[in-house]
This record gives structure tokens, sequence and C-alpha cells, in this order.
């Protein structure tokens, strides 16, 4: 996905931080190093830019040494034993699905192979040509054709239909792999969303993923882009959509936090209104969004992602004390929204972070106070 905003010199009158700043989409550029405004991040030991882990957006120890094995070796089987071990209902199935399918899209973009030469992620076709019953496997090259279609097409081309075409039979076929695993259906959402399908067969599939997994998380992420106004629905049906399961919401559930994500699916593509993040539309939905973190499960697998946007949010709205509280707990990720849309992410994310520290040294704050 490209960042769709068009960068823009708005001068901030007030803003505690710096006298100008440019801002685009998920993007602030920050103080030049050295200058006399200019606060550092590594007093509070937060994780240098460059050692920013671009892949994920926490950490999943399991995954990343899986990872590592498979791709250092290219044996699948240490991925296949993972994924057998992980609850199908859970978000951490979804996750490392994505991961899997991604790590091998991105190995063959990297290594396309040619005359001679084994194309990158070739553990992921002697995966499903020796174990072609392994749900795991099943669900992995169901996300790896939806990623590619992504990754290498252009939606409404012939190239990008037929991509998604094999990715929705490869969904079906994972399906029946595994009865009550949510994944393949939750993979088939992304294909809904590129061939267009219509509002009823839309809500066929989202009917099935309920039946499975009706608090989930990833699933509902997913199903908002559909409904979101870029695609095949509108702004009130995205925030409809966000405002429903924040209601439904169980106790602890991390659904609290849909409508954040249904205000940053529609941002205005040039923000030159400074309250714009103190609205009341916004502010709603961040106070939302913390009391579903604050009521979380510490181990809940999503929690990363809603923090990370949280972070956003909140130093836009210039609420610095509660965007370094969120900064503690993900520091060293930065794969998650809306980082990701950038081309460098661990830059954005950066950004974010100095202008963090920044704002809250302006109105006192120091490494001595900020609760660990």
């Amino acid at each position: 996905m490209e960042i769709l905003w068009v960068l823009v010199a708005v001068a901030m009158l007030g803003f505690v931080l710096l006298p100008v700043m440019r801002r685009r989409r998920g993007m602030i550029e920050q103080v030049p190093a050295g200058h006399p405004d200019a606060a550092d991040p590594a007093d509070y030991g937060f994780v240098r830019e460059e050692e920013l882990d671009v892949r994920m957006p926490g950490p999943d120890h399991d995954l990343l040494d899986v990872l590592d094995l498979v791709q250092r070796t290219q044996d699948y089987r240490a991925a296949s034993q993972l994924l057998a071990g992980t609850e199908a209902e859970g978000e951490l199935r979804w996750q490392r699905v994505q991961a899997f399918a991604g790590a091998a899209s991105l190995e063959l973009k990297e290594r396309p192979g040619g005359v001679g030469e084994v194309p990158g992620g070739q553990w992921l076709r002697v995966w499903r040509a020796e174990q072609p019953k392994d749900a795991g496997g099943a669900a992995v090259h169901a996300e790896f054709l939806v990623q590619q279609a992504w990754r290498t097409s252009t939606p409404g081309t012939d190239e990008f239909r037929i991509i998604m075409e094999e990715a929705s039979a490869a969904c079906g076929d994972a399906a029946l792999l595994a009865p009550g695993d949510p994944v393949p259906h939750i993979v088939e959402l992304s294909v809904a969303r590129g061939l267009g399908w219509s509002g009823p067969e839309f809500d066929q599939l989202w009917l099935k993923i309920l039946d499975r997994a009706p608090s989930h998380m990833g699933a509902h992420l997913a199903a908002l882009h559909y409904w979101c106004e870029k695609w095949h629905g509108s702004r009130e049906q995205a925030y409809a959509f966000a405002e429903a399961a924040a209601a439904r919401a169980p106790r602890g559930s991390l659904l609290a936090a849909m409508p954040l994500f249904a205000v940053f699916e529609h941002l205005p593509e040039v923000n030159l209104v400074r309250g714009f993040y103190q609205s009341e539309v916004v502010t709603k939905a961040i106070h939302g969004a913390l009391h579903a973190v604050h009521s979380a499960r510490p181990d809940d697998p999503m929690l990363a992602h809603v923090r990370h946007l949280l972070v956003f949010f909140l130093v836009r709205a210039e609420r610095w004390g509660e965007a370094m509280n969120q900064l503690i707990h993900i520091d060293g990720h930065v794969g998650a929204l809306p980082w990701t849309l950038s081309a460098d992410p661990a830059a954005e994310f950066a950004v974010y972070r100095a202008l963090a520290v920044a704002g809250y040294e302006a109105n006192g704050g120091s490494p001595a106070t900020l609760p660990h």
C-alpha cells in the first residue's frame, strides 16, 4: 500500500515542540539533531532507529526463532510445528500465518529466480507439495497469494484478478482442512475487498468468521477495510461497523478500540485545522482505545497494534505524557499501522517518538518522572 498523503508546510502556532512542522498522513518531520529544542529519546532507554524491528508490532520470540531457522535452512518443518501448536481461534495464529506468508513473499521479491536459480520462498512450495493436508501450510499459501496480488499487481487488472481468484480457491482448500479455523476466512476478506464482492456476499463470509471467532480483532480490522470509503463502503458505514463492534465487545476485548481505526482510515488528505485531533470524534475514539488498552490482557497479541495507533493520535493531539506511556510498552518494534504505510517505517516511528519525548520534556517531564 502506498502512502496517500501530500506533503504540506503548516505553521503550527503555539506548538510547544517546534516552530515549523511539515505534515502528511502519518508523517511529521522533527527538529534536526543538535537543535536547541531537540530531545534525545536515548535518555529514556529507547531503541536506536536502526535497531527497530520492522517485521512485527511486538515481540513473538517463538515466531522470530522459527522464521530465522526456516529462512536459514529453507526447511518448512519448524513453521509447520509452530502453527500446529498455535490456537486456531486466537489472534496469534492469524499473525503468524501473515508473518510466514510475508517472509515467503519478500524472499520471492528479492530472489525471483531464473535459469538455474532457486527462487526465494521455495520452502513454502515444498511445504505444500510434501504436506498437502497440513492446514497451517494451506493457510500460509492462501495468504501468500493474497500478498503477492497486492504486492506485484494493480487492483482491477487481469493479473490481479487471476491471482486473487487463485487465492480464493486456496482459502477454500485451507478451510476444508480446518473447519473450525477462522484464519482461511479472514484471509478471504482481503480477496473480497480486492475483487469487489457485493455487500451480501461479504456479509455471508463475515458470518462464517463470527461463528468461529466473534471477538477476533484481526478479523474486524480486515473487515473494516472493506467498509471504508476508499473501497466498497463509506465513512458512515465504516464508523457504524466499528462502533457496533465496540458496543458488543466483551470485557477485556480490544474491540473497543475499533472506532480509532475507523477514524484513522478516514483522515483528511490534508489537515489544516489545528484542533482536529482534539475534536469530539477523535477524542472519543482515543478514549475508547485507551480504555481497551487498560482493560486488555497484557499478553493480548493485538495490544501492540492498538498502542502503536494510539501513539500516532496522542502525539497529534499533543497529549505527550499519554503518548510516552504507550511508547514504553511498544518501543523496539514498528511493524504496525500507521508506520507500515511509510516507505521507511522505522524512520516514521522515530519521528513521532522524538516528538513525544520533546513535548513531554517541554511540559516538565523527564526520564525520572516517566513510570515504567
